[in-house]
């Protein structure tokens, strides 16, 4: 069993044979769709029209169906490659734009001061236009914990300001990101920083693997906390596997300084993190995902919030979209991954114009959008998210943590979280589209 076992772990699979299979698979489960599909695209036809029929079809399952075929097949494919050095000690700097964060400054800074990091951290806290006592919890943490905390105050507000101003501070070749909420698990630093320096020299960024920490405070905390586990923390490690990771997010992400001097720094967009990575990603430059390289961070847990949140992310991939085009990125992977973040937004489209008053028709016996065939797709994603849970699973395992199963909200979120999220991304392309004031919080 051992010497099978061993067999199976040295496979090799090119990642462009890897690609090949995921995208053939993914093209003839649509065909597959497309057959099984005919007597509801004729039903619907007759209250429509063919084209319409194919439209509204396509937007809620179709390319739905291709995306996460394609998902799971790449997961099942995914093997992460090993770190050519475990225990780097190359000096790093960890910069932490915060805004307002007295009472949460201090514990932040704590997480960094457990880490097993081998190499010298320096920290850089940048004061953006704080009204209360962040600089002054800052440098206490500094003083008790034997940090090497720098404080620097940006008076401009903004976090692309904040950012940029601690940039110009960064005396090492590799700095880190970290939201001043966030919280490092104590192998994050040493993770990220292997992954980094094991990648080719063409490597860019590398995210890391940012997790909900405040999952027992409510129902929507609780489905967040599987939207990061399961459906955020997969597309990063698909896009990771084609070396393509479309988001370095500025909440926990490690960078070559050079790099990022040479593309100007953040720009002043909403999705500025979106924006810094796709341009990355146009320089033909390499953008990894370390799943193992760990941090919590609190989500919304009221509503408003949320919807505040979630749209600014929605409004930050248009801006993306605007700045970097995918058909001019040079890379074939990133050009594929790029590209389905256009049909994102006809998805969404398709979902809150179409699915959901589908389903009310649906409930007076009305079955032209939503019918008997469309439970079919319940079971093949309950597999799909089983398959995800368990391998995303593995790495916890590795790292002595526990996944807290809520089951309720599993469920909830299996059923109803994407009627939740579509219309509010909807509302996100819109205010990008028409311009509409910036809202953060």
């Amino acid at each position: 069993m051992n010497k099978e076992a061993s067999i199976k772990d040295n496979i090799y699979i090119p990642v462009k044979l890897k690609f090949q299979i995921a995208f053939l698979l993914s093209v003839i489960w649509v065909i597959f769709s497309v057959y099984l599909s005919q007597s509801w695209i004729k039903d619907l036809a007759e209250v429509t029209n063919v084209f319409t029929s194919l439209f509204i079809i396509g937007g809620i399952a179709y390319v739905p169906g291709f995306i996460n075929c394609f998902l799971l097949i790449s997961v099942l494919l995914d093997k992460q490659p090993v770190f050519k050095e475990e225990d780097p000690y190359e000096e790093v700097t960890i910069l932490i734009a915060a805004y307002n964060e007295e009472d949460r400054i201090y514990e932040t800074l704590s997480y960094i001061k457990k880490q097993d990091y081998k190499g010298k951290i320096r920290t850089l806290v940048i004061n953006n236009n704080s009204s209360d006592n962040t600089r002054g919890e800052a440098e206490r943490a500094g003083r008790e914990l034997g940090l090497d905390v720098i404080c620097i105050d940006e008076k401009t507000p903004g976090k692309f300001n904040a950012l940029n101003t601690g940039l110009k501070e960064v005396k090492t070749p590799l700095f880190i990101t970290l939201d001043a909420d966030t919280l490092l698990h104590s192998k994050a630093v040493r993770y990220i920083v292997s992954r980094v320096i094991s990648a080719p020299q063409d490597i860019g960024a590398v995210a890391g693997s940012v997790l909900v920490r405040n999952s027992r405070d409510n129902l929507l905390a609780r489905l967040q906390k599987w939207d990061y586990f399961l459906s955020i923390m997969s597309i990063k490690r698909i896009q990771g596997l084609f070396q393509g990771t479309l988001v370095a997010q500025g909440a926990f992400s490690i960078y070559k300084a050079e790099l990022v001097r040479e593309l100007g720094g953040w720009s002043d967009s909403i999705g500025e993190d979106i924006v810094l990575t796709w341009n990355m990603l146009f320089k033909n430059n390499k953008v990894y995902y370390e799943p193992m390289a760990i941090a919590f961070t609190d989500v919304p847990t009221k509503f408003t919030h949320f919807v505040k949140q979630r749209s600014r992310w929605a409004r930050g991939m248009i801006e993306g979209l605007r700045v970097v085009k995918p058909w001019q990125i040079p890379n074939m992977y990133y050009k594929f991954l790029t590209s389905v973040n256009l049909l994102i937004p006809y998805m969404d489209l398709s979902y809150t114009i179409f699915f959901i008053p589908g389903c009310i028709l649906a409930l007076f016996g009305r079955c032209y959008i939503v019918g008997p065939l469309t439970l079919l797709v319940l079971p093949f994603t309950l597999i799909t998210f089983l398959i995800l849970f368990y391998r995303q699973k593995h790495f916890f395992d590795i790292l002595n943590l526990r996944v807290r199963k809520n089951k309720a909200a599993f469920v909830i979120f299996l059923l109803g979280y994407q009627l939740i999220m579509s219309p509010i991304s909807l509302w996100g392309y819109m205010q990008e589209i028409f311009n509409m004031k910036r809202v953060w919080k």
